[in-house]
């Protein structure tokens, strides 16, 4: 069921959400969060199916943000909002409503928002498209305890990573981040079969790809080993080496589907490793809302630092073993990769030492 409302306020779309509920039979309302898509027109259909989709496994009010451009001045001082209630079959298993806003309004899209989230439940906040480059500090991710963007979007992803690094809050997270979860888990479970020590590693994807970037600088904070990052005409994240004292560990995938796990002393073996869509990655995310610390170490690991030797000393694989274990019993997604690899005693030295340094320096 749709209700189109033009000219409309924030109370109206409230009233129309409870009339909708009530004409399809259902006036219980059975969402546990409210999920806020920030998008323009040429991407919010896109997006929208993707929250859809992932509304299946996370029941959810969906409220779709686009500002629309205003032409000329005039235009720009007349404001506006319109909005489409969606509910039952047209809404997933939620409910949406799909908000315009016109002129002066779309500086105060926190106000439209504000009065249609659902009481007592989490707020996630995506930026499909152009998000801000410190996303708790916009006025519709203050408002989240989750703040989702994408780097993969932006026109300059590895200036991006580093913005993001710089106003990283608790709470944040990125897709690009959560599109190598099956690589950490699958890299880390292979690490738990061998007793031996990493001495080096190489990344390889596409360019402009920042995964690549991300999987690097998760294995160079982990392992406390040399990372480089090298390319190749992908799709995505094509290959991942690493060389021990027991001989090679290479995780390779050309097709972006079917990987080839190669372990040296033992047969190689297929695994499952395809390129997710959108909904997947959404889903996901939405099954944690407490901050993904794993995520913040790589990410204030630092592009910059890939190749120049990381911080120095090897890994030994057995810092690691919870790793696969984690996946084996179940904590899965972004949680069981979280868990998949301690900081290796190398890196652990480092980072006392740079703090030493830092508290000497002042």
């Amino acid at each position: 069921m749709k209700i189109d409302l033009t000219d409309t306020t924030s109370s109206k779309i409230n009233k129309a959400l409870v009339q909708g509920r009530r004409a399809i039979g259902t006036p219980a309302v059975g969402m546990v969060l409210t999920l806020v898509i920030v998008t323009d027109e040429e991407n919010a259909y896109d997006a929208l199916k993707a929250a859809n989709d992932a509304s299946r496994e996370h029941p959810s009010r969906t409220l779709v943000v686009i500002k629309r451009v205003s032409r000329t001045p005039r235009d720009r001082a007349q404001t506006r909002l319109d909005a489409e209630v969606r509910v039952g079959a047209d809404a997933g298993t939620g409910e949406t409503v799909v908000l315009r806003l016109y002129g002066e309004v779309t500086e105060h899209a926190q106000s439209v928002v504000l009065p249609l989230l659902l009481p007592d439940a989490p707020v996630v906040v995506w930026w499909a498209v152009n998000a801000p480059l410190d996303p708790a500090k916009d006025p519709l991710g203050a408002l989240a305890q989750r703040r989702v963007t994408d780097t993969y979007a932006a026109e300059d992803p590895i200036g991006e990573l580093k913005a993001r690094a710089e106003a990283y809050t608790p709470g944040d997270t990125d897709l690009s981040w959560t599109r190598i979860t099956p690589w950490r888990s699958m890299l880390a479970a292979a690490l738990d079969q061998v007793a031996c020590e990493v001495t080096e590693v190489e990344v390889e994807g596409e360019e402009f790809n920042p995964s690549v970037e991300l999987l690097a600088m998760w294995l160079a904070d982990r392992l406390g080993v040399p990372v480089r990052r090298t390319q190749s005409p992908g799709p995505g994240l094509t290959a991942v080496r690493m060389e021990t004292d027991c001989g090679p560990i290479v995780l390779d995938r050309a097709d972006g589907a079917l990987a080839n796990l190669s372990i040296q002393g033992q047969p190689d073996r297929a695994v499952a490793l395809k390129r997710r869509e959108t909904a997947e990655l959404i889903a996901e995310e939405l099954r944690r809302l407490d901050p993904d610390d794993t995520y913040a170490s790589a990410l204030r690991y630092g592009v910059d630092r890939l190749g120049d030797g990381g911080p120095g000393g090897s890994a030994d694989v057995s810092e690691i073993a919870a790793a696969s274990r984690a996946v084996a019993a179940g904590q899965g997604g972004a949680e069981g990769a979280a868990a998949a690899a301690p900081a290796a005693p190398a890196a652990k030295s480092a980072a006392k030492k740079a703090a030493a340094k830092k508290a000497a320096a002042k």
